[in-house]
C-alpha cells in the first residue's frame, strides 16, 4: 500500500515542487493551502503523514497540529513540521505542539524524503493476527511459523515482516525503497541495499521446500512475490 502524504503549504510553487518530489518518490499527495482544506481533505480521506508549514494564512500550523493532536480521528497521524524558523526554541515549539519531527528550509528533497521514510517507518501498523496461506505456503503471524510444503522454515524477524508483506501482497512488483518503508518498522535511516540481504536470506530459507522461485527480481525495478 502506498502512502498518502498530505502536504499543507501555502505558497504554490513550494508546494508543487514538494509535491513532485513526493509522488517521484512513490508517495500519494493530497494538497492543502491552509487549514481549513486541511481539514475538508482530511474529513474526506484520512492521510498516512502530513506535511505541515509553520506560516499559514488565518490559522498557523503550529495551531492546526495541536488542534489535529486533540481530534481522536487524527490524534495519530505522523506530522512533519516545515518552517524557516532555525532557532532551537522555534524548534522545541513545533516538537510540543505535537510534530513527529522538524525540517527548516531550505531543505533538499533527498533530505526531506528520508525524514519521511524514518517517519513512516516509526507508524507501521503492527502485523495483523490472521494466518496466510498462498500456494502450499503457510504463515502464522501468532505462533511465528512458516511452514513451506511440509517443510517447517526458521525465519528471523525481519524475513518473517518481509515474507508476510509480500504474501499480503502478491503479483506486485515493490522497489527497494516501497520495501523499506513498509517493512522495516522502527529501523531509521536503513540503506536500499539492506534489502537485497535478507531478500537472499529469505530465499535460502525457502530453498530447501523449492519455494524460493516465489521471490522473483524484476530487474530495474525491485521484487515481486508471485506463484506464477
Amino acid at each position: 500500500m502506498t502512502a498518502k502524504i498530505l502536504l499543507v503549504e501555502d505558497e504554490l510553487a513550494i508546494q508543487e515542487l514538494l509535491e513532485f518530489n513526493i509522488r517521484q518518490a512513490g508517495f500519494q499527495v493530497m494538497r492543502a493551502e491552509d487549514a481549513e482544506t486541511a481539514w475538508q481533505q482530511i474529513r474526506t480521506q484520512l492521510p498516512d503523514m502530513i506535511l505541515l508549514d509553520w506560516m499559514l494564512p488565518n490559522t498557523s500550523g503550529i495551531v492546526l497540529a495541536k488542534q489535529l493532536r486533540a481530534d481522536a480521528r487524527t490524534k495519530d497521524i505522523p506530522i512533519i513540521m516545515l518552517t524557516a524558523r532555525g532557532d532551537e526554541r522555534d524548534k522545541v515549539m513545533g516538537l510540543e505542539a505535537g510534530a513527529d519531527d522538524y525540517i527548516t528550509k531550505p531543505f533538499s528533497p533527498r533530505e526531506l524524503m528520508a525524514r519521511i521514510r524514518a517517519v513512516l517507518r516509526r507508524h507501521i501498523p503492527q502485523m495483523p493476527d490472521e494466518t496466510i496461506k498462498v500456494a502450499g505456503l503457510m504463515l502464522s503471524p501468532t505462533a511465528h511459523r512458516v511452514v513451506a510444503g511440509d517443510v517447517s522454515i526458521e525465519l528471523g524477524p525481519t524475513e518473517f515482516r518481509l515474507l508476510h508483506f509480500f504474501m499480503t501482497h502478491p503479483e506486485r512488483v515493490y522497489s527497494r525503497t516501497q520495501l523499506l518503508d513498509q517493512v522495516w518498522g522502527t529501523q531509521v535511516f536503513v540503506e536500499e541495499r539492506t534489502v537485497d540481504v535478507h531478500i537472499r536470506r529469505l530465499r535460502a530459507a525457502l530453498e530447501p521446500a523449492e519455494f524460493d522461485g516465489m521471490i522473483q527480481t524484476v530487474r530495474g525495478s525491485g521484487y515481486r512475490f508471485s506463484t506464477q
